[in-house]
């Protein structure tokens, strides 16, 4: 360590009480965070890019500051998806702060991961009052039985209206109307499961007819809509 001159002239002065770090929940614990094998915890982040036309959704689990599990979710161009790609080839069996001053592709990614560092650092993470944290795998939850990511996507114009296109349960192929052209529900293909039927021997027609299914009131409609073509 080097000093200036004018530090060399003065005399000690003993530091006082100790002050520790305020103890941030970890895992069921209450933990005073010095080093970063000290940080544990499973959370999300939303993150963007720099001129707002996407977003990544980063999903980190931490055990003592490695990176032990990420699930990264983009929506945007098409570039973002090859970064995300790339982004979960890097981000495991990294250190949170490596991670941190990683290069990740996508500025989305990047956001992402800043923001889940001040969560994870700050114990504000989904894990923050559970006993032993979240298993490794915890993340694959989010995605459901099929590990596809829950995307919602809806068009809407003042001169036609609403047409949904993506919903939770999977491809829309129709949209239910009433007398009033007002939507009372839809139907739906689960492609996910669609997929898995043909990977087990189902004919694509089988699958098809076997993944599909409707939601609301439906068999009350005056008319069904394609919506995108109608």
């Amino acid at each position: 360590m080097i000093y200036s001159k004018e530090v060399e002239m003065m005399c000690p002065v003993a530091k006082g009480a100790k002050h520790e770090p305020a103890p941030i929940p970890e895992e069921g614990k209450w933990v005073h965070s010095k080093k970063i094998e000290d940080i544990s915890g499973f959370t999300h982040g939303v993150g963007w890019c720099a001129p707002q036309q996407g977003a990544c959704k980063l999903t980190l689990n931490v055990k003592e500051g490695i990176i032990e599990e990420a699930l990264v979710e983009t929506i945007g161009c098409s570039g973002m998806t090859h970064s995300a790609a790339m982004a979960a080839e890097i981000l495991q069996g990294k250190t949170i702060l490596e991670a941190l001053n990683t290069d990740l592709v996508c500025d989305a990614i990047n956001t992402a991961m800043r923001e889940l560092f001040l969560q994870i650092v700050y114990g504000r993470t989904q894990s923050a009052f559970s006993d032993d944290g979240l298993v490794v795998g915890a993340g694959l939850e989010d995605l459901g039985k099929g590990l596809r990511s829950q995307v919602g996507t809806m068009y809407a114009t003042k001169a036609k209206g609403v047409r949904y296109l993506e919903m939770a349960e999977g491809y829309v192929t129709g949209i239910a109307l009433d007398a009033d052209n007002e939507v009372i529900g839809y139907q739906f293909v689960n492609l996910g499961k669609m997929t898995d039927f043909i990977k087990k021997g189902d004919d694509p027609t089988t699958a098809w007819e076997k993944s599909k299914g409707q939601y609301g009131r439906v068999d009350d409609a005056v008319k069904i809509i394609d919506p995108r073509k109608e």
